[in-house]
């Protein structure tokens, strides 16, 4: 019975017969719970005192008590993450961000723990909230608050809690940040917005997503952007691997968990053929799927085309297709007017990191009746008797109703790290107060630390082929202007 209990299968005595529950972990009452639900206790986070096992309070999670589990689940992910631990071994000796105070507002997962846990090892101080209010996990970020990281985050946050959480990381006494980690750029704005000061010691912002970086281009060219900022959105390793090979896996992820759909002979519509539409559309077609795509950028509309897809205008197909997937970053894709016209039992939801793709705020009026079925995935019924079905309230599918591949974000992590780390010791004056890609050498330097997984063997240049194609035996490999 011992060991069945530390296998976590406890027997279960019913009608005289044993039979074995397993379960996924278990609370205070020995009931089963789940830890990333956050229905299982009605008591607001921020109404609890709560200590990790150092007497410290700074932290404000779920429940601290679920730290053991979140730390099995970072174990799990460290091995998935070679980059980064290959960087911590890298670093005992020299710790290149120390001193660095970042300040962090990511998903909490366990990939974002590994690379916290790798910026601290490398010499920073982190404080961390979430930039998405589903997608934390709630162990995880006890874990995190267990071995000392203030941590303000947990699943099914409400607004003002998201800002709070926020403001919690920036606002303390004692305690100024140097660089921002965003994805999204809410943490960006917070700042600016109430505590400006703040910048002058800031010494640069990285930045993951496409509408974060949409954000700081607009600052930049309003002439408001007062430190460097790093685009690692565009960054090649996250263009061509967590945009596209993530998205091409974890769509089907997000997609079966929440509707137990099958794909086969589906109409789907992607909205959007950037590195994202591109993953998602691929996965759809090889399970056999008619998918249609629309898009605004001749380029990428003609590559859709070449892919074999059909380039169509959203309203000339909405009240055929099963499924309507937004991938723009973009606001007001789906409107109103289309979620009137779908077909019954329509599935709707978003790939792309904004929340303003589809226009949920149109169904939330009186003639509608909204129906929670389970853990995100809503039905709005409209006065007919037709229902759509909508995941995430909107929000960004993968990392809401599922999970993404963790060796993807290694190599999203990795960038990440080693943008802070350029933008945090590079000299006065090699970066101004403008938007900066990543130098290219870099991008090829996190690609080189995934190779090993593979048992991949690189070729190298001879001297004669480098010179006759004017390279550096060493990289970088391609210019800076190539895609």
């Amino acid at each position: 019975l011992k060991k069945k209990k530390e296998m976590g299968v406890l027997p279960h005595k019913k009608d005289s017969t044993y039979t074995f529950q397993i379960l996924q972990g278990v609370d205070d009452s020995g009931l089963s719970a789940s830890y990333t639900d956050s229905s299982d206790d009605e008591t607001s986070p921020r109404d609890k005192q709560q200590k990790n096992s150092k007497g410290s309070s700074d932290f404000c999670v779920k429940n601290i008590k679920q730290a053991e589990f979140g730390r099995r689940e970072i174990e799990i992910a460290e091995q998935e993450m070679p980059a980064l631990m290959a960087l911590r071994k890298r670093a005992q000796g020299e710790k290149p961000l120390a001193g660095a105070k970042i300040v962090g507002c990511t998903h909490i997962t366990a990939q974002t723990a590994v690379l916290m846990e790798t910026l601290s090892a490398l010499g920073a101080q982190c404080r961390w909230a979430a930039c998405n209010i589903y997608s934390t996990l709630n162990e995880v970020a006890a874990a995190l608050a267990e071995s000392g990281f203030p941590v303000f985050a947990w699943k099914g946050e409400s607004e003002d809690d998201f800002w709070w959480c926020i403001d919690r990381c920036v606002n303390v006494e004692g305690w100024q940040p140097n660089m921002i980690l965003d994805d999204g750029g809410d943490l960006t704005h917070w700042i600016y917005k109430k505590y400006p000061n703040m910048f002058k010691k800031i010494k640069g912002i990285v930045e993951e997503s496409v509408t974060g970086v949409h954000r700081l281009y607009q600052l930049s060219k309003a002439g408001k952007l007062c430190v460097p900022a790093m685009n690692v959105n565009d960054s090649v390793t996250k263009q061509k691997f967590d945009n596209l090979y993530c998205c091409r896996e974890s769509i089907l992820d997000g997609l079966k968990r929440t509707t137990d759909m099958m794909f086969g002979g589906k109409q789907v519509v992607v909205c959007g053929y950037g590195e994202v539409g591109k993953g998602c559309c691929a996965a759809l077609k090889a399970m056999g799927s008619i998918v249609y795509v629309t898009e605004i950028d001749p380029i990428c509309a003609l590559q859709a085309c070449m892919d074999g897809f059909r380039l169509v205008k959203l309203n000339e197909v909405i009240r055929q297709v099963d499924i309507v997937i937004t991938c723009t970053g973009n606001k007001n894709v789906v409107t109103r007017e289309h979620l009137d016209r779908m077909k019954n039992s329509c599935i709707v939801c978003n790939m792309g990191h904004s929340n303003t793709e589809i226009d949920v705020a149109s169904l939330r009026t009186p003639e509608l009746t909204w129906e929670r079925v389970r853990s995100q995935v809503d039905h709005v019924i409209w006065p007919d008797g037709k229902r759509i079905v909508l995941l995430a309230e909107g929000r960004l599918l993968n990392l809401s109703c599922s999970t993404v591949p963790t060796f993807v974000l290694s190599i999203t992590a990795t960038t990440q790290a080693l943008a802070l780390i350029e933008l945090y010791n590079a000299p006065e004056g090699r970066y101004k107060q403008d938007v900066y890609l990543l130098p290219k050498k870099m991008d090829e330097y996190v690609a080189s630390l995934h190779l090993p997984t593979f048992d991949a063997h690189l070729t190298e240049l001879t001297d004669e082929q480098a010179k006759y194609l004017g390279l550096n035996k060493n990289g970088p490999f391609k210019p800076n202007y190539y895609r």
